[in-house]
């Protein structure tokens, strides 16, 4: 088996340095991952997101195993096997009218910009501070974060950003010319922000008088995420258009777009060579039969966390969890690490927890006692 060293020569020789590394993962089972050397960690992380279900559920393994046997892609010039039955369940789990596959939460964001710009017919968006929706062209033209988005400029794009949360700063900028309004209902990559309801009935009421599209990004926050399919749905507010990727397919590269009923794409408006293959599919299907057995327990595993950590103040919906812990992030990480749970620093000083929807009490109450010890050395 190759070593950490290894995959590092290999990286610096031939990858571009685009990513901060230090350590490879070679194996996942369940919550559980190991390095290039051994070493067993809690994964608190999962992919970002991603591993909804665990590392390598069993039920999605044997998804992907069965369809490799029958059929590894079909061009959407055909029908593609279990395609609209993954758009089928769906529509039924975020009570949207139809889906249209991507490759990755990025490409659903362009699709639904397009989305927006060709039913709307206008050019104007209107995204928020600290939001972040993707790095293609389309998605990084609406993410805020300055370094990563100005040295690309101009994207292409007409937009403005509001503060999150500002619902009067946002009334002013929303008007007949504008397509739409993205936002995350709860924003991950700044640390879990998570808004009053006010704010994205605001939103809602804005797009309402002018005639915009509300598009809601539920990339890191849907797929039972927060303890529902949809974070919108712990809300009243039910929006036009919908992003979801991530947990979508325990891993497997898969987005999606869904709209309400009136908005979609025609003929030859929009496309993709791989998305929705019959790979993904499988994957998907399998993904939301695993996550429809647990959901229920998702919102008690939060309250779990939030008991034990509760003296640091976590803003925590569901199995997304943030705490503000400043400049000592990158230590507090290192400590977890060393102690056998990863755990993510997102911006702004704020540790962040998004483990699988699988994870266990025994293995929360673990990673409670190593986050505590590893905040009460350093910031007590």
């Amino acid at each position: 088996m190759d070593t950490t060293r290894q995959y590092k020569e290999l990286d610096e020789c031939y990858y571009m340095p685009a990513f901060s590394r230090d350590m490879a993962i070679v194996r996942g089972e369940g919550t559980k991952v190991w390095d290039a050397e051994g070493n067993e960690y809690i994964d608190c992380v999962a992919g970002i997101a991603v591993c909804s279900t665990g590392h390598c559920h069993p039920a999605v393994v044997q998804a992907i195993c069965d369809q490799a046997h029958r059929l590894i892609h079909c061009s959407n010039l055909y029908y593609v096997p279990h395609q609209g039955d993954m758009a089928k369940r769906l529509v039924e789990i975020t009570g949207m009218h139809k889906a249209f596959f991507s490759n990755s939460g990025a490409e659903a964001t362009d699709g639904a910009l397009k989305l927006a710009r060709v039913r709307t017919g206008k050019k104007k968006f209107v995204a928020f501070t600290h939001g972040f929706h993707g790095r293609t062209v389309g998605s990084l033209a609406v993410t805020h974060k300055p370094s990563i988005r100005e040295p690309f400029e101009p994207l292409g794009l007409i937009r403005t950003f509001v503060e999150y949360g500002d619902v009067d700063a946002l009334k002013k900028v929303v008007d007949q010319d504008t397509a739409g309004v993205i936002v995350e209902p709860i924003q991950g990559e700044a640390g879990v922000i998570i808004p009053p309801d006010s704010f994205l009935e605001g939103i809602r009421e804005a797009c309402d008088t002018t005639g915009a599209l509300m598009i809601v990004d539920e990339v890191q926050t849907g797929m039972g995420r927060t303890g529902k399919w949809l974070a919108m749905q712990h809300t009243k507010v039910t929006p036009d258009i919908v992003t979801l990727a991530k947990g979508i397919a325990s891993g497997f590269p898969m987005g999606a777009l869904l709209a309400r009923e009136g908005i979609e794409f025609r003929k030859g408006e929009h496309g993709s060579t791989f998305a929705g293959g019959p790979l993904a599919c499988s994957a998907a299907l399998a993904t939301i039969g695993v996550i429809e057995k647990i959901l229920p327990e998702v919102s008690l595993k939060g309250e779990r966390f939030r008991q034990g950590l509760k003296k640091y103040h976590p803003r925590i919906r569901g199995l997304m969890i943030g705490i503000t812990v400043g400049d000592t992030c990158p230590d507090i990480q290192k400590s977890c690490r060393e102690e056998g749970v990863l755990v993510n620093c997102a911006a702004d000083g704020n540790l962040r927890l998004v483990p699988p929807l699988t994870i266990s009490d025994s293995e929360i109450d673990r990673v409670v006692r190593v986050i505590d010890g590893a905040l009460g050395q350093i910031l007590l």
